[in-house]
């Protein structure tokens, strides 16, 4: 009964012509605000295919973890953005795309640059600081490092509000003086406000205080609540249902001759609690073999081989994960334009020597040494479209 096995024991790896590469320059979430204020004119700011209607007043309200495909599955909790669902993207009933990988720190960097992570250089969760060695969180921004070496060009803020346009952030407290904000979002004035009401109320009103305005507000608490409890839990639908008012509330304030985008930085999707769907790297001497520094995060991972040793990964990876991950290796991702069309000599040592991407429903967790985000029901960072479709929603007045 000897012989080789049948082919289903033996799967190809993905093509990675297959992975669903994010449409930079065209319908991405770096082309929202430069499209958005158009009109204005602004000296500097980055080009885009993406052409929506000029307005005076534009606000775009960005809402972190609303993917499309998670408004879609729920009109009962969400029935204002669902009725907004055929204004998405200029008119088109298409969403955006957020980005490689669709992570909050590289997607906020897109949103408040106008520029893909391989120019801004937010190219992850957490990425290699190539001058150092270290690990770096650019969400949390640690290990310290200097922000505007890290991410050199100006914020579309910046450029507008140099431009005379009266610009402004409308957030938490929390998030008045982090790195991130400081290379993303700074420009114009920020103003904290706790509860999302009184953010609205204020964005609304920041709106009105001028001829020509341009307004970013933010919102957090539902992506919280899905990587705490899975976006299949009553918890994240509540949260989600509160979104729904708060776009609501904001809209009805809308002053005249006013454009107001809701968008998001990406979806998520819960991954099963089981040896076959969280693949521990930790506990795995295969993939750990010849892997200097594991970053990124579960379902989009850098991988950082010891010298000499990245055909050696690369080739691992592949074998192991290659028909459930888009397994590339660093020239490949980049030339693929998985992080822009261009990336910038100063971040290309921040991308993997290996760069894993998840297509079913998958993750590389870290038992050990990232217990936290290990123990997360919901995920995202790769490019399947539950994770990288996001809303442009419009209402004007």
């Amino acid at each position: 009964m000897g012989g080789p096995l049948p082919d289903a024991y033996d799967p190809e790896p993905l093509d990675l012509r297959t992975a669903p590469v994010p449409a930079y320059g065209t319908g991405a979430l770096c082309d929202v605000i430069p499209a958005a204020v158009a009109g204005f004119d602004v000296p500097g700011m980055p080009r885009t295919g993406l052409v929506l209607e000029p307005a005076d007043r534009v606000c775009v309200f960005l809402v972190d973890g609303l993917g499309w495909e998670l408004i879609l599955r729920h009109p009962e909790e969400a029935p204002f953005l669902t009725s907004l669902l055929g204004t998405s993207t200029g008119g088109s009933g298409r969403p955006l795309t957020a980005g490689f990988p669709s992570t909050t720190a590289t997607s906020l960097a897109s949103v408040g640059t106008g520029l893909a992570p391989g120019a801004h250089g937010l190219a992850g969760y957490t990425t290699l600081n190539p001058g150092t060695g270290e690990l770096m969180n650019q969400l949390r921004w640690q290990p310290w490092t200097a922000p505007h070496t890290w991410q050199p060009h100006p914020t579309v803020f910046r450029l507008a509000d140099a431009a005379g346009i009266a610009t402004c952030q409308v957030s938490s407290p929390t998030f008045a003086q982090t790195p991130l904000t400081k290379v993303a979002l700074s420009g114009g004035a920020f103003h904290g406000r706790l509860s999302g009401e009184d953010r609205m109320d204020l964005a609304a009103d920041r709106l009105a205080a001028a001829d020509r305005a341009l307004v970013y507000t933010y919102y957090s608490e539902l992506d919280a609540m899905g990587h705490r409890h899975g976006v299949d839990s009553d918890a994240w639908r509540g949260q989600l249902a509160m979104v729904d008012r708060l776009a609501q509330r904001l809209a009805e304030q809308l002053p005249p001759r006013s454009a107001l985008y809701v968008t998001a930085d990406h979806g998520m999707i819960d991954v099963p609690f089981d040896e076959e769907s969280r693949i521990d790297f930790d506990e795995d001497w295969e993939l750990r073999a010849g892997v200097a520094v594991l970053g990124g995060e579960g379902r989009a991972r850098h991988v950082y081989a010891v010298p000499g040793a990245a055909a050696d990964v690369l080739a691992v990876w592949r074998e192991v994960l290659g028909d459930r991950m888009w397994v590339a290796g660093r020239a490949e991702a980049v030339a693929a334009g998985w992080f822009g069309p261009d990336c910038e000599p100063r971040v290309l040592g921040r991308i993997g020597d290996v760069v894993a991407a998840a297509r079913d429903d998958v993750a590389i967790v870290a038992g050990r040494t990232e217990p936290g985000e290990s123990r997360m029901v919901g995920l995202h960072g790769s490019m399947t479209p539950v994770e990288q479709l996001v809303p442009l929603l419009e209402v004007r007045s």
